[in-house]
């Protein structure tokens, strides 16, 4: 193996000393290192493997079980155009600093803000459920709707951010969402069992580019009947 721009030996040498040992392959990797250990190691580790065993292992991602939440202003556009671009800003920051307290308050973690809505993590269903409502009821306070969409499953970790099928059906499920309403999966519903949060059936729906059909409900207010 030669790495291209090698600073120490030309890659030429390399080239030639495998072209003199019966069965010898030569390998050329990208980069200007002579250490193997420095630049991209696991560039020179993979062709290691791969000559020794046949096949590269494949890292597994970083995958946990979450509750994954998204926000979103309804007629944020249409607010924004009614009170003008120095009240909505205004309004806007205020609803951000509430929403940012609710998942400080319910142990959510921040994952991003999305324009005027948010996309958050939590280890418990039942807390961004609550979550979800008390963002709705602060938004209210302020004359603002909100609509909250909730679902579990295994995301993945990337760095700062999470992906994965679980997170695209938390986004599908918050677009369906009505005003001022905290809409989940049944799998929240089975996780939060024994909980005392009740649900509104919501019929079953075909989420855009996700397989199958999902029974959706909408967590009740906390004391209603």
């Amino acid at each position: 193996m030669a790495r291209r721009g090698d600073r120490v030996v030309n890659r030429r040498a390399g080239e030639e000393l495998a072209a003199q040992i019966p069965g010898a392959r030569y390998t050329e990797l990208p980069g200007i290192d002579h250490l193997p250990w420095a630049g991209d190691s696991e560039e020179v580790l993979g062709e290691i493997e791969e000559f020794l065993t046949g096949a590269r292992s494949v890292a597994e991602p970083d995958r946990v079980l979450a509750t994954v939440m998204f926000t979103d202003i309804v007629g944020s556009t249409e607010r924004a155009a009614e009170l003008g671009d120095a009240r909505w800003r205004e309004l806007l920051a205020a609803h951000q600093a509430a929403v940012r307290r609710e998942l400080a308050r319910f142990r959510g973690r921040e994952v991003k803000a999305l324009g005027d809505g948010y996309l958050a993590t939590f280890d418990g269903p039942a807390r961004a459920i609550r979550c979800g409502r008390a963002i709705a009821e602060t938004a209210a306070s302020i004359g603002l709707e909100v609509r909250v969409g909730i679902h579990s499953g295994e995301v993945e970790m990337m760095d700062a951010d999470v992906g994965g099928i679980a997170v695209h059906i938390a986004a599908r499920v918050g677009a369906l969402a009505a005003a001022g309403e905290v809409r989940v999966t049944s799998t929240v519903k089975v996780l939060v069992a024994g909980s005392g949060i009740r649900f509104v059936d919501r019929g079953a729906e075909h989420l855009k580019g996700i397989p199958d059909e999902w029974r959706l409900l909408a967590a009740a207010p906390e004391g209603s009947g």
